[in-house]
């Protein structure tokens, strides 16, 4: 196996743990981020305490404030996919008269997505300021459970408006905050939510496309070559038709890049996949990260009371104005203006 067949693998591992880690980013005390502490509880034993201060500082840069790895991490796996993609499984299915077009969507879906990816890290996400907090303060009306009236952020030294929230890592209060997105490095907020939503559709459409066209030509290999009719010899000599797991070996061996890449995209296209689901979900129930994690700690429910049992308050979301209306927020956030027209 070669040195880029290693870097691949190596490059697959840390992408599967940083993905999983940075998709509950914005949620505190997550069940992923309590599985983190606890393991680095039982690692103290054994670990030397040096290390481990070491280790807590690169984790908390990592985690806890802005930084440029994740990007140049997210472009060097595009880049080494993509790579891939052109110097071999684009060559091979030209050479077996794939369709120009469908060899090109890829490319196609990577310039929309590097253009989503630049106007979400630069867009402003909707940063509150002490120019526009009487105008943002006026778009929302306050729920009373999730948000509630008179609260002042410590930091920024203003009240909070409904729906926004301090980001700890950019020290700013956002306007409608959803959550900090490490692989964009910037706020996830009211002004570039659509952004981000066109950037994790255009992502998990370019992974699925990659691993389709992948699939497709492994598939017209072996149909090529009529392997599923042969036979091989096995360690105890006796001759065995092919199966399924002995022809996913062989094409390993044969395509050991390809077949690892194969592999690694339709990983990224479930994860990436269940969490475009999600986001549509809150999309469409205008809920953002935010909200929904608050929300789970309140319990929902149709109604806003008190319950006389536990005195417990149920959090009903009040943002929602039916699908249409939900979604149409996403990509023309509203206005004092607006707000003034329906009321």
């Amino acid at each position: 196996m070669d040195f880029l067949t290693l870097f691949l693998i190596y490059l697959c591992f840390v992408l599967t743990a940083i993905a999983l880690l940075c998709i509950c980013t914005g949620r505190k005390e997550s069940c992923l981020a309590r599985s983190i502490n606890g393991a680095s509880q039982v690692l103290s034993f054994v670990i030397p305490t040096r290390l481990q201060r070491v280790t807590q500082k690169a984790l908390h840069r990592l985690f806890h404030t802005r930084s440029c790895l994740f990007v140049v991490l997210h472009v060097a796996l595009q880049a080494a996919v993509y790579g891939e993609y052109t110097w071999e499984v684009f060559v091979y299915c030209w050479e077996l008269q794939f369709h120009l077009l469908l060899l090109l969507l890829p490319y196609l879906l990577l310039a929309g997505n590097m253009g989503c990816f630049i106007l979400c890290s630069q867009a402003n996400p909707g940063i509150i300021t002490k120019s526009n907090h009487a105008s943002l303060v006026k778009i929302y009306v306050y729920d009373g459970v999730l948000f509630q009236k008179g609260i002042v952020c410590p930091t920024c030294n203003m009240e909070k408006p409904a729906r926004s929230k301090h980001c700890s890592f950019c020290s700013i209060c956002v306007h409608r905050f959803d959550h900090h997105c490490v692989w964009v490095n910037n706020c996830i907020g009211a002004f570039n939510a659509k952004y981000f939503f066109l950037y994790l559709f255009t992502l998990t459409a370019m992974a699925a496309t990659v691993a389709i066209i992948t699939a497709a030509f492994l598939i017209q290999v072996v149909l090529l070559s009529n392997m599923m009719h042969g036979s091989y010899i096995d360690d105890q000599g006796q001759e065995r038709a092919v199966e399924i797991l002995f022809l996913i070996q062989h094409l390993f061996l044969t395509f050991p890049r390809i077949v690892f890449m194969l592999g690694f995209v339709i990983l990224l296209t479930l994860v990436l996949g269940a969490y475009c689901c999600f986001n549509l979900y809150l999309a469409l129930t205008n809920q953002t990260s935010n909200e929904w994690y608050k929300s789970r700690r309140h319990g929902c429910s149709h109604h806003l009371a008190l319950q006389p049992h536990d005195r417990r308050v149920v959090y009903k979301n009040i943002y929602s104005k039916g699908v249409w209306m939900n979604l149409k927020e996403i990509f023309k956030p509203p206005t004092v203006l607006e707000r003034k027209k329906k009321t």
